[in-house]
């Protein structure tokens, strides 16, 4: 695929992405749902290593395919490993799935509500690495716990600043102001998150589109206006710590809106099944979220 049919597939593919960027502190967590206890490894390299043939893994089963994936969000480590002897961007590409790099660096500390990225000092270097082996976008994630919104307003400026400087590598950013689905004020939190990315998308200056990775709005349909505003490619939805049905149960009443989930999409997933049992329970996941992504009902 060249940049322009990816543009295309993202903007108007009926499927949905596949996060498969876990990192850092979340490996272990991952790899402990995926039946890998921390005792089988002893240090970081090992342990990359197993969440990377987990990922070979999934990437390589028949059913992980641009027909009902149309993209998928990569680890650094992931993005620079091979897949079957090729680069994972470009074993993904092959397959018909849009590939996107997971390029923030974890979270601050919580201040007015919200968590902001840690500063990432190293993102120039990394986007022109990862356009050089054919990433399409990437994916930038903050927290937002309550409504306050001078928290959230903050959230939003780092993130389109950030965007901005994607956007100049040719790269299309994906914005994770993620609202925590437990926290007391959600309803109030996606309120003012709409007003403030609003704000910001009317103000987003060249011409190029941004997309929004946002938790599922406790209000059906509340972010039809970004799903419709047109500096927006593609609003997809995470997961966020409900269980997949629970996930795709929500996401189906919210038109427009495509999933794009980690653990709700790998939970069933162990490495002691055989191809065959993997291979099943893989494609039972990706067919309930891809009805989910593509079959809306009312709310």
């Amino acid at each position: 695929m060249q940049q322009s049919e990816m543009m295309e597939k993202i903007a108007r593919g009926e499927g949905f992405i596949a996060a498969l960027d876990q990192s850092g502190g979340s490996t272990p967590k991952a790899l402990k749902g995926y039946g890998v206890d921390e005792g089988a490894w002893s240090n970081d390299e090992e342990m990359f290593g197993l969440i990377h043939q987990m990922r070979s893994r999934i990437i390589t089963s028949p059913c992980f395919s641009g027909e009902k994936v149309i993209g998928a969000i990569l680890f650094e480590r992931t993005m620079d490993g091979e897949v079957e002897g090729k680069p994972t961007p470009q074993a993904l590409i092959e397959r018909g799935v849009v590939p996107f790099i997971k390029i923030d660096k974890g979270l601050e500390d919580e201040v007015n509500g919200v968590q902001l990225m840690k500063p990432m000092p190293e993102l120039d270097a990394l986007l022109t690495r990862a356009r050089g082996l054919g990433v399409f976008g990437t994916k930038e994630r903050s927290v937002i716990n309550l409504a306050n919104r001078e928290g959230i307003a903050a959230i939003v400026r780092q993130q389109f600043e950030v965007a901005q400087q994607v956007l100049s590598h040719g790269l299309v950013p994906m914005i994770e102001p993620e609202v925590n689905i437990k926290s007391s004020e959600r309803a109030d939190a996606d309120r003012i998150l709409l007003q403030e990315l609003t704000k910001a998308l009317d103000v987003l200056g060249g011409d190029g589109r941004v997309m929004l990775k946002l938790s599922i709005p406790a209000q059906a349909g509340l972010f039809q206006p970004l799903v419709d505003h047109p500096r927006v490619l593609r609003v997809v939805a995470l997961s966020g710590g409900f269980s997949r049905s629970e996930a795709c149960a929500e996401l189906a009443k919210n038109p427009g809106m495509i999933a794009s989930f980690s653990r709700a999409l790998l939970s069933d997933l162990r490495h002691q099944m055989d191809d065959a049992e993997f291979d099943r329970s893989l494609g039972g996941a990706i067919d309930e979220i891809h009805k989910a992504s593509t079959e809306k009902v009312s709310a």
